[in-house]
């Protein structure tokens, strides 16, 4: 039991980093695509709602990581090896965003001189997510195989297939849409720059439905493990659930009932990534390294679990604390 309950704080923590990282990501698109008289506004209000969290929504890519080698060590290795160009880059793109950001804010030149900062915050954010959709696409394709913990395809194996494409558009889109619902409330009190970010809440959600389809068909022939799962008997409740956080959103938007309109976005990510999951389980990497022959000894899921426990102690409420700080309504009272 203790491998599958590594595995769920696995998917936990990768659910959680979509919803708080994920999202800067789209704020990072839509800094580079603002546009009209507000772009300069859009952009700063995009900065003043990244900034004082975006460090601290790393601490779930790194914690899955931690878990990932911890208590599955086999599929980190195999992971690791098969996808150490995508994952490479995906890092480059973390580490530029991320400077990007810190040079534009501190950069002493006039606007002009900043605006390659921009460029390269706003590059960097459109492609990380897209790197991190095709990894997800690529550990479903059954086409990275391994043998007595040795990976014997090549490095380019899964990650330029089109489902595995098609998964980081999607992702691109997701985190897109979610960043746009989160600005809505983050711009209240800003009548137009809400109406901005509401629009593009809008379009991006509309966009993903199509894009869900594109996977769901590449998936067929790109993913058969994965297109197996999404035929068992939850996987009609589960769309049904998503479709319905789906439009929730859309309506919420729609209504300018922006609060209702976050946590619908918030649970159709939950959902997606979940159903991926459960469609997936108990695999890995398809379709050679499960959740049973990667796992780590007893004793070491056993520490983890408490290391778990105790740092989630210090961890949660400290996240709590700084998001009600900088999130909460109060920051805005004079």
């Amino acid at each position: 039991m203790l491998a599958p309950a590594a595995a769920i704080s696995l998917l936990l923590s990768l659910i959680v980093y979509a919803l708080t990282g994920g999202a800067d990501f789209g704020g990072g698109l839509w800094d580079l695509l603002a546009s009209g008289r507000r772009a300069q506004a859009q952009r700063k209000a995009i900065a003043a709602a990244i900034a004082p969290i975006w460090e601290a929504n790393h601490v779930w890519l790194i914690l899955v990581v931690v878990v990932l080698f911890t208590a599955f060590p086999g599929g980190f290795s195999a992971v690791m090896t098969a996808l150490n160009i995508p994952i490479s880059v995906m890092l480059v793109g973390i580490v530029l965003r991320g400077s990007a950001f810190i040079f534009r804010s501190h950069d002493p030149r006039p606007e002009p001189g900043r605006r390659h900062w921009s460029r390269l915050f706003g590059g960097a954010s459109a492609f990380t997510p897209v790197i991190q959709g095709v990894i997800l696409g690529a550990m479903a394709t059954g086409r990275i195989r391994v043998a007595d913990g040795r990976v014997t395809t090549g490095v380019f194996a899964g990650w330029l297939t089109p489902f595995a494409l098609s998964c980081g558009v999607f992702a691109l889109g997701l985190f897109a849409f979610l960043a746009a619902v989160y600005l809505t409330l983050d711009t209240r009190g800003e009548p137009d720059l809400q109406a901005d970010f509401r629009r593009r809440a809008l379009w991006s959600g509309s966009a993903l439905w199509p894009m869900a389809g594109i996977v769901y068909l590449t998936a067929r022939s790109g993913a058969p493990v994965l297109f197996h799962g999404l035929t068992r008997w939850w996987a009609p409740l589960l769309l049904a659930a998503t479709c319905l956080c789906g439009a929730g959103a859309l309506g919420g938007l729609w209504l300018r009932r922006f609060s209702l309109a976050r946590m619908a976005a918030a649970g159709q990510v939950a959902l997606i990534l979940a159903g991926w999951s459960l469609a997936q389980y108990p695999c890995l990497l398809t379709p050679d390294v499960t959740v049973a022959n990667s796992s780590a000894p007893e004793v070491t899921l056993r520490l983890l679990a408490l290391a778990l426990a105790a740092g989630g102690l210090v961890l949660l409420p400290s996240l709590v604390f700084l998001f009600r700080l900088f999130k909460g309504d109060g920051r805005r009272r004079p």
